[in-house]
């Protein structure tokens, strides 16, 4: 069965989230989307918990699905996306006489084993704070305890952003191994994040046998779904599991990939005076600020250049890894046709329209006809996302927490399909 599937996102509980972001809500987006599976996220946090056991129950072997009385108008819980059990923490300790600030995303196969990971992780430190804890736990003893626990897995989270990936440039380690010691081989997979996608990592010999995943971190609703991957495999925990451990081509199809320039950690930067830097200028400014001298916050490319084999330059391909695919959110798209805010009344109903005819919003960017898009809305849609699926785009790289800015049309080539569509409407 082929089964799209977004492992990381946060619930109304976390720092920063949504407050719409509830299981009613994931489960009607999830659909939205066309996702197959959702991640809960956050089940370290006792609320969150509490509703979840309130509102799931069993359906597939390791997945959860709405309760009757708890899917939205109009919709039946066998259509509703499943869910799996999963949550994010923020390790923050001393290791190597450095502090650490490492984020590590946890998976669990049921209720029971959350309990009993959660009671673990309440010994450590106060789980009801933030839907992300923060933990004064090194990443090798948070990993002895989901080993302890059947079934379960950790896998770093969004692995180059600077102040909490694992690799990250400003807390973060060279290898795996330096975080996980001998416990390195149970680590069999790593989250790209969104200023990183899978040719960035390949440059990386050292993580040659890793799995790369991608999920969306969605803080709100329109954000689920914004990476992803995509499986051909069993309907269960352990089947996705498996399918990523294994990077079985026939099992794991292709990851949905940001294009990691728009992610806020692409390039180096100094958001405070408007500095961004590739990493060849970042080398020629010594990592510094022109304007006001102190250091820039080095992206994730700079980072990658750092520790990537001298043999694998960008643009290095491995014809072994599990492909991808690149992708710029729908409603993104829309508004970037139609020159206004992602929100907008405007925006919104194209978004609605297109998904009620053609099914999803992966649908609609993957799977439809051009022609039948430009049919069914306008043709600046329907060539927006026939330029977004040929990577025709010009992109200004995001840097030190802002996100980058995508170009798909010139102001001109806006009007002239406009013009076009007005047109054939008088004729």
């Amino acid at each position: 069965m082929k089964i799209f599937a977004d492992l990381e996102i946060h619930s109304k509980y976390a720092r920063a989230v949504s407050k719409d972001m509830t299981t009613e809500n994931l489960g009607l987006w999830g659909l939205y989307k066309g996702i197959n599976v959702i991640g809960t996220g956050d089940f370290t946090h006792p609320l969150w918990f509490k509703e979840l056991k309130e509102k799931l129950e069993p359906a597939e072997p390791g997945l959860l699905k709405l309760k009757n009385r708890f899917v939205p108008k109009d919709h039946k819980a066998e259509e509703m996306p499943r869910f799996l059990l999963t949550a994010e923490v923020s390790c923050i300790y001393s290791k190597g006489g450095r502090v650490r600030k490492v984020h590590q995303l946890l998976y669990a196969p049921s209720f029971e084993a959350v309990e009993k990971i959660n009671t673990r992780l309440g010994w450590i430190g106060n789980l009801k704070a933030d839907g992300r804890p923060i933990l004064g736990l090194d990443s090798k003893e948070l990993l002895k305890i989901i080993l302890d626990t059947p079934g379960s897995v950790l896998i770093p989270a969004h692995v180059w952003t600077p102040w909490f990936g694992i690799f990250g440039s400003m807390s973060g380690f060279n290898s795996l191994e330096e975080c996980f010691e001998e416990l390195t081989k149970n680590v069999f997979a790593i989250e790209t994040g969104l200023s990183s996608d899978p040719p960035m990592n390949w440059r990386i010999k050292w993580l040659d046998g890793v799995s790369i995943i991608s999920s969306s971190d969605a803080h709100s609703l329109p954000k689920i779904g914004r990476e992803a991957c995509l499986f051909d495999t069993e309907l269960s925990y352990s089947g996705i599991m498996d399918a990523i451990k294994s990077s079985d081509p026939k099992k794991f199809l292709y990851t949905l990939e940001f294009y990691p320039e728009e992610g806020m950690y692409h390039y180096s930067g100094h958001r405070a005076h408007n500095i961004v830097y590739s990493p060849n200028q970042e080398k020629e400014k010594k990592a510094i600020c022109e304007v006001c001298g102190k250091p820039v916050t080095r992206g994730v490319m700079s980072r990658i250049e750092e520790l990537a084999d001298p043999a694998r330059k960008e643009g290095y391909v491995d014809e072994k890894r599990i492909p991808y695919k690149n992708l710029v959110p729908l409603q993104e798209i829309i508004a970037e046709a139609f020159d206004q805010g992602v929100g907008t009344k405007k925006v919104v109903s194209a978004y609605k329209e297109l998904i009620g005819t053609f099914g999803s919003e992966f649908k609609v960017l993957l799977d439809a006809n051009i022609n039948d898009l430009i049919q069914a809305s306008a043709p600046e849609i329907g060539e927006g996302i026939k330029r977004v699926r040929e990577g025709k785009l010009h992109i200004e790289p995001g840097y030190d927490g802002v996100y980058g800015e995508i170009k798909i049309f010139e102001e001109a080539e806006r009007k002239e399909l406009s013009k076009k569509e007005k047109q054939s409407a008088l004729f």
